[in-house]
Parts: structure tokens; sequence; C-alpha cells
């Protein structure tokens, strides 16, 4: 890795002392900049021998649209091209939003009631000026997600008031089959918190690549994005981030071909994100800065042979890295797919650090992998996340999907499940042939004040789980959690070597 790494630096020196250079001035257009380096693609130029690099000088470069690489962008293996900063050049967009806990004042509270018939929660009455506050948010803690829920009236009785929302947020709480609070259960599956927001819209796309293939980015940091999506739709999960669209109980004659045992129907959306690479092969992201965005900092999909590496992530609302296709809207989320995994292949995930993810949205996750192959995630740190630290896998199936051959080692994970459960330090799903999890660090899950079912767990084996060979990690309480729940159902080919 090292020696990867190593010769990937010196690479990019080489380009820079070979290329054709285009200078950015805080001030001046990025758009500018890679038309330009466009027009010399498209002339054949000679500025484009051994690569084009646009260089950001250090200052501030605000963006009230994305920077979009098109197909026609595209480098080569022998010209690049390199977008890269001098020291404190910032791409940057609109500062997040802020919100204010109001009831209560710290921590979470216990619903008195979860009505799916009415669709209102039942809370104990808040004082007088909440009451009052205009734009209030619920969040409703549910296990390993949130739900974000815009209030739309409360109605006092006495002791108790009754909170009703708006939609498309309301439908999809009510009828979204799994997981719901139950009242009287454990603390962390009944638990709220009312607040409010900073209702305005921002920018929430720094970077969009889309088909661009042969492109390097280095040395840049990218700063303040917002997220618009709970202001107008609120934001009810699925897992892992992942925000519904539509969601439904088989209440009649449940299960499906591929899973007899199935209830849930549901169809998610991709979380927006600073910088989306798709549909794009031999794109890196080298020795960046990503801190003060509000969704997640990084997305890769439909995107082969690519590299994030060396890399900073701090105070990231949701995922800091997402790779990998996890079924979304047209399809079904929960099928066996075959097609999805041969999509996004071949990444390198290496060497960065991560810390203080999730902090919008705490069922993300430091680094999420859905349907991939051929992946290695290899010697990053995670530490301050509040559900998984890596996860990899998606479709809770014992079936072949064509994952395969994923390894996960050399990795430190701490400081993890800091506010949710059914967690791991690593996290796995589905059958994933001739894949590794070895020489990993992990920590024991943080005793999170509303993870009272002790579900967490330093790798954590889920639903239909299998195909890996596991060996040489952290011992210790908890290491790993196998089938003593008894219904994540692993595969026969799982191998430990502990």
């Amino acid at each position: 890795m090292k020696r990867t790494l190593t010769c990937i630096l010196l690479l990019l020196v080489a380009y820079v002392s070979h290329a054709g250079e285009i200078i950015v001035n805080p001030g001046e257009s990025l758009h500018d900049a890679l038309r330009k380096a466009r027009e010399w693609r498209r002339t054949n130029a000679p500025q484009c021998e051994g690569g084009i690099i646009i260089t950001l000088k250090a200052g501030r470069y605000y963006m009230n649209e994305p920077l979009f690489l098109r197909p026609e962008d595209s480098g080569t293996e022998d010209s690049p091209l390199l977008i890269q900063g001098e020291r404190d050049a910032v791409i940057c967009g609109d500062v997040m939003q802020k919100h204010t806990q109001l009831f209560p004042k710290e921590g979470m509270e216990r619903m008195i009631d979860f009505n799916t018939v009415d669709r209102t929660i039942t809370i104990p009455t808040p004082p007088k000026e909440v009451l009052e506050t205009k734009n209030l948010e619920m969040v409703v803690h549910q296990r390993w997600a949130i739900a974000i829920l815009r209030v739309k009236e409360m109605k006092v009785q006495g002791d108790q008031t009754i909170v009703s929302f708006m939609e498309p947020e309301s439908r999809l709480e009510f009828e979204h089959p799994w997981p719901q609070p139950v009242i009287g259960g454990e603390r962390g599956n009944s638990s709220f918190l009312l607040r409010t927001t900073e209702q305005r819209d921002g920018v929430e796309q720094l970077v969009i690549v889309d088909g661009a293939d042969c492109v390097i980015f280095g040395t840049l940091t990218f700063e303040n994005t917002c997220w618009n999506r709970p202001l107008h739709k609120g934001h009810v999960t699925l897992q892992g981030g992942f925000p519904l669209i539509d969601a439904y109980k088989l209440k009649e004659n449940p299960g499906l071909p591929w899973d007899e045992g199935l209830e849930n129907q549901a169809w998610i959306e991709r979380p927006v994100s600073a910088v989306t690479v798709r549909n794009s092969k031999k794109v890196s992201i080298i020795s960046c800065r990503f801190q003060y965005l509000a969704a997640t900092a990084i997305d890769f999909y439909g995107v082969s042979e690519s590299s994030i590496i060396n890399n900073i992530f701090e105070h990231i609302g949701g995922t800091a890295i997402m790779v990998g296709s996890f079924a979304e809207s047209p399809r079904e989320v929960h099928r066996p797919y075959t097609d999805l995994a041969s999509q996004c292949q071949m990444l390198n995930i290496s060497a960065n650090s991560i810390h203080d993810a999730t902090n919008e949205d705490w069922g993300a996750v430091a680094i999420s992998c859905g349907y991939v192959r051929d992946c290695v995630i290899s010697q990053n740190t995670v530490s301050h996340v509040n559900y998984s630290g890596i996860c990899i896998g998606w479709g809770w199936t014992p079936l072949d999907t064509g994952m395969r051959n994923n390894l996960i080692i050399n990795n430190k994970v701490s400081d993890y499940a800091r506010q949710l459960y059914d967690a791991g330090g690593i996290y796995t799903l589905s059958n994933q042939p001739y894949s590794r999890i070895r020489d990993n660090e992990i920590s024991q899950p943080h005793p999170a004040p509303y993870a009272t079912n002790n579900r967490g767990f330093r790798i954590y084996l889920d639903a239909r789980t299998d195909g890996f060979t596991i060996e040489n990690n952290q011992t210790g309480d908890r290491l790993i959690r196998r089938d003593e729940i008894g219904d994540n159902h692993l595969g026969p080919n799982l191998i430990f070597k502990q």
C-alpha cells in the first residue's frame, strides 16, 4: 500500500513538470478554467501532452453551482487531467444549517405513544416557549437509524401533547415497517428530541464528475455544504442514511420467491454529496481535506479502477466515503440483484483519516460500500461516528450477487456506535466469496446512552453474511457477532482464523 501511494504521488509530480498548466486565482472561475482545458482536448493542443493541470492558488473558491466534469473533460492514462490546489486552496459552498435543541435541553426524552393509525406521536408537554416555536423538527431514535420529522401541529392535552407531522415523512414514518419505535420497550427505541433549524436552502454540491475518465484531484480542501432535503421532505431512512421514498409492509401473504420470510418493501434514493463521481473510471482523490459538509462527503457509483487515498475527513454530517450501488429507486431494495457489483469494482480506499462523521444523520457511517467487488479498504483510521465504522455489502441475501474479493485490512476503528446501536466497527451484509477481514484494530463500541440491548460488536456479521475469511483481528469481549442473536442466518462458507 505504501509503495502504491508513493508511486501515485511521484506520478503527480511528473505530471506537474511535463503537462500544460492553467493557473486559477481567487475570484476567477473554475468553470472557465475547466472549459479552457476542454478546448485544449478538443483541438488536440500541444498542452495536452503529458497531461493538463489546473492549479488553484491559495484562497477560497465559492461554488454557487457545482463544477461539472463531462466525458469531454476526460484525460487518458498518458495525459490525465489533474485538478490540484496550493496550500489553503479551498473549494467551498454555504455554511451548513444550524440546529438548536429545545426539548429536552440535553439528551432525548421518552415517547408516551406512537400511533400508526392517526400518525401521531404523544410526548410529555414541552414548555410554552417550545410550543410557540415555528419550524420545529422531531428527531426520532430508531435503533440503527434516525427519522427527522417536520412538526405540523402540537395539541396540548394537559401534561401530554399529541404531535402530527408534514408529508411525505409522516406517511413514510408510520407505514415504514422497521424499525419503528416501541413504547414501553428499550429507551433507544422510543426516544426523541425537538429542535429548530435555520430554514434556508444552501449549496449542497461542489463537484460532479459524470462520465469523465482519468481525472485526479489532489491537495484541495472541500468545505461548507448544506443538506436541504430535511427542510422540504423530512428524512426517514432504511439503513445507512438512505432516505426512503416509498416503503410498506406486506400484510397479506408475506414472502417473495428469493426470501420466503421477507415482509418489507422499500425504495430509496441516494443522499446528496459534496463530491460526486459517477459513470467514470480511473478517477483518484488524493491528499485532500473534507470538512464541515452537511451530508455525504465523497460518493462513487458506477465507478471502477479508482482511488480515494490519504484524505482527511472532519465534521461530516453524513457518510464520509460512499461507494457502490445500493439498489436505489426505481429498483426495490431487497431484491438480490446480479448486475450491480460489476458496475463498481477495483476501488482502493486507503490511508484516509475520518474523524467526527455522521453528526447530522446519526445513521450514516464512515465508509459505506454497497454492491462492490475487488475492492481494497486498508490502513484507514475511523473515529467518532454515531453508527458503524466500515460497512460493506447490501441486499440481505445468501445468493450470488457478484460481490466478491473485497479486502478490509489493517484499519483502525474506534469510538463508534456513539448514539445508535445494532452496529459494528466493521459491518457486513450478504454473500461475498473470497473476501477477507484481516489485521484490523477495532475498539469496543462506545457506551452510547440509548443502546440498551448490547447489539454493538467490533465485527458485526449481519444478515446472510458469507464468503469471508476473518483472521488476526482484535481479540476481547464482544469481538464478533455471529449468530448468537439468532436472526442473521450466516452462510456456511465463513472461515474464522482468530
